[in-house]
Order: C-alpha cells, then sequence, then structure tokens
C-alpha cells in the first residue's frame, strides 16, 4: 500500500489516467470515425495525453484548491 501522505498523487495519476484515456477515445472517434486500426490509434493518442494529463494536473491542483477555496464558503 502507498502511504497517505502520496494520496494527492495517487489521486492525480488515476485522474489523468482515466480523464485522458475517455477524451483521447472520444476525440480520436470523432477526427478518424470508427475505422479499421482506431484502438492502435487511440492508444497512441492515450498515451501523448497521459504524458502531458498527469504533469499537467499535478501542478495546477494547488490553483484549482485555492480557486474552490475563494468560490465556496465553509459551513
Amino acid at each position: 500500500m502507498i502511504p497517505k501522505k502520496y494520496s494527492s498523487y495517487v489521486f492525480s495519476f488515476f485522474m489523468s489516467l482515466l480523464m485522458s484515456s475517455i477524451m483521447s477515445l472520444i476525440i480520436s472517434v470523432f477526427n478518424v470515425g470508427l475505422v479499421d486500426g482506431i484502438v492502435a490509434i487511440w492508444l497512441k493518442a492515450w498515451a501523448f495525453a497521459f504524458a502531458v494529463a498527469f504533469p499537467t494536473i499535478i501542478a495546477v491542483t494547488p490553483v484549482v484548491r485555492k480557486s474552490v477555496a475563494v468560490f465556496c464558503r465553509q459551513e
């Protein structure tokens, strides 16, 4: 098991994994359609998207948390 202090990185990993897979599939099908070889096209797009998404999520998380704190009030 991974120590709890790394939970934000684990969350970011899984979030970027799922979001990049879903978005790259949708965009690949939108751009080329359901053609022969769509799985290979999608996996190539997914690898690139994940390589961008994971560090991006790590970098923008502090900004997003601060923005949420500004827009949401404590109850």
